[in-house]
């Protein structure tokens, strides 16, 4: 038999609604949109998603002349810029700050109780706060990729550059570039969703994924697959040989094709969220050991 508490938890059968769900996840959203960008904490994120812009700007006053920076090599230098610098660093530490927050944050502000004490089922809260911190880490981002990408072209060689965009394959290269982007997002958000519900201090969790995707060029080919990089860098659009970004010691493994890749890491994402689901329902509010 049910005890009066329960009556007061459980949902009303009209909750049990797309319409009404899709409804509070769209309020959720705006609500944390609003917190991503506009908070104290969105500066540490502007200042990330700058970083890979600041060498570019120097890079503009180099003569085009210069045999390194030759039109041709374009496309290898930002291969390698993407996939050291914006891939592995900006998009993964990005990720853990937007979505490590998500949830810990309320709880450092003392202000989840409030979603807490709404008629909003939790896993509704938690797909309105993923898609918060997806929404939040593409913008930024995909931004991110794309300047960085024309910062490097047209400043010195601008009609070569128009030329390749619009009748060459550069727009085509710059779509993949910006869709490795958003599986990225979609990736490390979930996982880093998940350890600020589960871990009480996620810096450390963040600090070994990190490291496991620094050296995940020296697994052996069954244990590279365990990691989002090995995906992610299955669809570079400009192959990064391994002897430049990761040294002779690197063992080399046959790329994944995408159509297994995307399916493959969305399938892990929608077991983590709903990991992340199961969390929410059963977690309790604790402020005085935060």
């Amino acid at each position: 038999m049910s005890s009066a508490g329960d009556v007061i938890y459980r949902p009303d059968k009209r909750s049990f609604s797309w319409g009404l769900w899709l409804r509070q996840i769209r309020a959720i959203v705006g609500l944390e949109l609003a917190k991503n960008f506009l908070s104290r904490r969105s500066i540490l994120i502007y200042l990330i998603a700058l970083l890979p812009l600041l060498p570019l700007t120097v890079l503009i006053f180099v003569p085009k002349n210069s045999e390194e920076l030759s039109f041709n090599n374009i496309g290898k230098i930002y291969a390698l810029l993407y996939y050291t610098l914006i891939l592995r660093t900006v998009i993964f530490f990005g990720c853990a700050w937007i979505f490590m927050n998500l949830f810990r944050g309320e709880l450092v502000d003392r202000s989840l109780h409030y979603y807490f004490l709404s008629p909003v089922r939790r896993e509704v809260l938690v797909a309105g706060k993923y898609l918060s911190g997806l929404v939040t880490s593409i913008i930024l981002f995909t931004s991110t990729t794309v300047i960085a990408m024309l910062m490097l072209y047209f400043p010195n060689y601008y009609s070569q550059s128009l030329r390749y965009f619009t009748e060459g394959r550069g727009l085509g290269e710059l779509l993949v570039y910006v869709g490795i982007t958003m599986l990225a997002c979609v990736g490390y958000g979930a996982f880093f969703l998940v350890v600020g519900l589960f871990i009480r201090n996620p810096i450390i969790p963040a600090l070994l994924l990190y490291g496991w995707e620094w050296l995940n060029f020296l697994l052996p080919p069954l244990l590279k697959k365990i990691s989002v990089i090995h995906y992610l860098n299955s669809m570079m659009p400009v192959p990064v040989s391994s002897i430049i970004t990761e040294g002779p010691l690197a063992v080399v493994a046959e790329p994944t094709p995408a159509w297994i890749s995307i399916p493959s890491m969305l399938l892990v994402t929608v077991i983590v969220l709903v990991l992340s689901a199961y969390r929410t329902r059963h977690m309790e509010i604790r402020y005085g050991n935060d």
